[in-house]
């Protein structure tokens, strides 16, 4: 019953648990700042902990199926563009991570996303490439209002561009 799912979503939960344990001893909010530090780590680490049950239950609802294991389906295949493709999203994020500060959390998350969208999974078609660009655009100004409006966190502005 030991699959790649069950494996990876095994492990994602125990670290989540164990991370989120360690979360424990973070300041809670004060009365300046309604949400405190250890808050965020808490969202993310709680909402990776049910998603890594959700790939759990599919591996082993998987594994029930097949009644082997199964460390060799579609996409570990070695040597293939998969390498290439994982390297270039360490590029694309290092990019992100430089530009940030430069041009500003907006533009830069519109840049990352729509990039990242399109080379891993490039649209065929006109109608694609606005749905991708539509899609960068709501998931930059998304984050931007939960963020700066709803949390009351700062985001970069950018040294050149004020956006």
């Amino acid at each position: 019953m030991l699959t790649r799912d069950t494996l990876t979503g095994g492990v994602m939960f125990a670290l989540s648990l164990v991370l989120l344990a360690a979360t424990r001893g973070l300041p809670e909010a004060s009365p300046l700042v309604p949400v405190g530090p250890g808050a965020y780590p808490r969202v993310v680490l709680g909402v990776t902990a049910v998603l890594s049950l959700f790939v759990l239950a599919n591996g082993l609802r998987g594994a029930l199926a097949r009644k082997r294991d199964d460390f060799s389906g579609p996409g570990v295949q070695f040597g293939t563009r998969n390498h290439a493709l994982v390297l270039i999203v360490f590029v694309i994020f290092g990019l992100y991570v430089v530009l940030l500060p430069l041009i500003g959390f907006r533009l830069s998350t519109l840049l990352f996303v729509g990039v990242l969208q399109a080379v891993l999974g490039p649209p065929k078609d006109p109608v694609g490439w606005c749905v991708l660009v539509a899609v960068a655009i709501i998931t930059a100004l998304g984050a931007h209002l939960l963020f700066e409006r709803g949390l009351g966190v700062l985001l970069p502005r950018g040294t050149f561009l004020k956006l």
